[in-house]
């Protein structure tokens, strides 16, 4: 079974990049597995979980070494994220969360602003979440309905954002608005940090949800908020930009999250194989069972090169990374959904009870479908790209438009 290995042949890591991971490893295994069904009983945000993974360093491998991370590469946090979310994906989600929530903020923000700022992110004593999604704007960027109008010594911020992450307990905001008088779609997006005590911003109870307990969402209101200017992140109108980078690098996580858990469920799957008994026998004996297992294991395997083949070139800053992102994830998301509910099927009826894992996973995996694109607006994503890439190569030489059908000379 290709279960996780630290010298994979298409990821090699380095003796500190392993040393990270197996520490990783032994967390996993020792404590967040072990917690799992309890964290994912409460849609409070999971704070024990969370001061694990800073206390350990692994919130703070997310951001740069002159602002107190240790910058790992997205192939070191791509595997710390498949460990962990083969037992737990509110904690995978915590690591994935902390690009989300803080890469425009490391990517937009004025020098004295980072420093102010990212210390405390990556050591865990602040968060931060990321406002973008709107009750009428998702994937579509350019269909942001807040505005941000100039004013005295900066701006004054107007909208209401949806299902944001961690605004139950964030310290501060990303906020991308549309400029009032800039120019329409994703072109005038501009980015805001807004601290959660400005005046007027306000925050919803947590609004309850299926799965993934433990990072809960809420909505975001903002009524007339100043934010002066040296709050803003990056240039105006270069919020697409910010969004984008930050959505690539959640895409992967996303990916990577997926991965973990499909991992996981093929293990509890083939261990439950092995130890239920009918009629005498392990059903894991069976040709059948065998079958169900070999073909998840074999898909789970190819998933796993797309997942580290998107990290590496998202290191190499391979210009084609973000296509590969929405590649990776679209596969392994929809993949997961599938693998969990074969192993659903596999466990019978334990698979439906909250004592056994299996429960949480199938609930756990449709968000993964959903997050950060649904797979049908990466289908379109890729779709286009295919064409736009066929049209701009040679014709196939064995094409022919207008083929003599009859075979004339």
């Amino acid at each position: 079974m290709p279960l996780i290995a630290q010298n994979h042949p298409l990821a090699p890591l380095d003796g500190a990049e392993a040393e990270m991971l197996a520490r990783v490893q032994v967390l996993a295994q020792d404590h967040i597995g072990p917690k799992a069904n309890a964290v994912s009983r409460d849609d409070a945000f999971a704070w024990d979980t969370f001061r694990l993974l800073a206390s350990h360093g692994v919130i703070a491998t997310a951001f740069p070494r002159e602002l107190g991370g240790t910058e790992a590469s997205m192939l070191l946090r791509v595997r710390m994220i498949e460990e962990v979310a083969r037992v737990c994906s509110t904690a995978a989600s915590l690591i994935t969360g902390t690009d989300l929530s803080s890469r425009p903020i490391v990517a937009g923000a004025s020098p004295e602003l980072a420093a102010q700022t990212v210390p405390l992110l990556a050591s865990g004593e602040k968060q931060s979440a990321f406002a973008l999604t709107e009750p009428g704007a998702g994937s579509d960027l350019g269909r942001l309905c807040t505005v941000a109008r100039r004013d005295a010594g900066g701006y004054r911020l107007h909208g209401v954002k949806k299902f944001i992450t961690r605004a139950s307990v964030a310290d501060m905001f990303v906020v991308v608005a549309s400029l009032a008088d800039g120019p329409g779609g994703s072109k005038g997006l501009t980015a805001f940090l807004v601290p959660r005590d400005a005046a007027g911003l306000s925050v919803s109870p947590i609004i309850p949800k299926m799965g993934w307990h433990g990072v809960p969402i809420a909505e975001v209101y903002l009524d007339d908020v100043h934010v002066p200017a040296s709050h803003r992140l990056g240039e105006e109108g270069q919020g697409m930009a910010i969004a984008q980078d930050t959505l690539v690098r959640a895409r992967v996580g996303h990916a990577a999250i997926a991965l973990g858990r499909m991992t996981g469920a093929l293990q509890i799957a083939a261990q439950y194989a092995g130890h239920r008994q009918v009629s005498g026998k392990a059903i894991g004996e069976h040709q059948g069972i065998q079958w169900m297992l070999a073909d998840m294991a074999a898909r789970i395997e190819a998933a796993r090169c797309l997942v580290y083949s998107a990290a590496q070139r998202y290191d190499r800053k391979d210009p084609e990374t973000s296509i590969h992102a929405s590649i990776a994830k679209m596969h392994s998301t929809d993949l997961c959904m599938r693998v969990v509910v074969d192993c659903a099927q596999l466990l019978g009826g334990n698979s439906y009870l909250n004592a056994y894992p299996i429960e949480r996973f199938l609930r756990d995996a449709k968000m993964n479908q959903i997050g950060e694109g649904t797979s049908e607006v990466h289908k379109n994503l890729i779709g286009r790209h295919v064409m736009k890439t066929a049209s701009a190569m040679p014709q196939h030489p064995c094409l022919d438009f207008e083929p003599d059908l009859f075979g004339g000379a």
